[in-house]
């Protein structure tokens, strides 16, 4: 599941780029332009300083973990792994990896979050500067809609990337209390 919602949203990053290539044709065509540097400027200090750029990331770690971490129990216990890339074999329904393969397989999958997020705001940006290059009367316009389109990209990211883990690592503890098992 997690690799179809990778390629979803790599999907999603490359027809943005598309977009911003499109909305910005003449504004990229001068590489000797001095706004070209403090728009690419604006647009690294915009993404790192911006909160939706690290939270699908912290969230889908925090997530992903705490179904991990509430699987441990099971896993001592002679009870299998279901989730194919957290298996030894690779196969669904086989005995658990161990917890430190497992803890990396969770941070490179968040990292891959960030990278995707990271990618995604700085998209945004860019079609946010050529838009405001061709609309300079409608910058609060342009503004909200950015940060508007930023934050939902990223609560959707967040709520894909996490939901499931949520749900799973309850059920964990509900089966676990039920079983005795700690």
């Amino acid at each position: 599941m997690l690799a179809r919602q990778h390629f979803s949203l790599r999907r999603f990053a490359a027809y943005t780029i598309v977009a911003a290539a499109l909305l910005s044709n003449a504004q990229f065509v001068s590489a000797q332009d001095d706004k070209r540097s403090s728009m690419l400027t604006d647009t690294v200090r915009g993404v790192v300083v911006d909160p939706s750029t690290y939270a699908p990331s912290l969230i889908s770690y925090h997530a992903t973990m705490r179904d991990w971490n509430t699987s441990q129990p099971f896993f001592q216990n002679g009870y299998v792994e279901h989730n194919a890339r957290f298996t030894i074999t690779g196969q669904p329904d086989d005995r658990a990896v161990s917890y430190r393969v497992g803890r990396a397989q969770i941070f490179k999958d968040a990292a891959a979050a960030l990278g995707m997020a990271a990618a995604q705001n700085a998209t945004s940006r860019l079609v946010e500067h050529a838009l405001l290059s061709r609309y300079p009367d409608h910058r609060k316009a342009v503004k909200t809609l950015g940060w508007i389109q930023r934050i939902s990209v990223a609560s959707l990211m967040s709520y894909r990337l996490s939901a499931d883990h949520y749900r799973q690592a309850d059920a964990n503890i509900q089966r676990a209390a039920e079983l005795g098992l700690r």
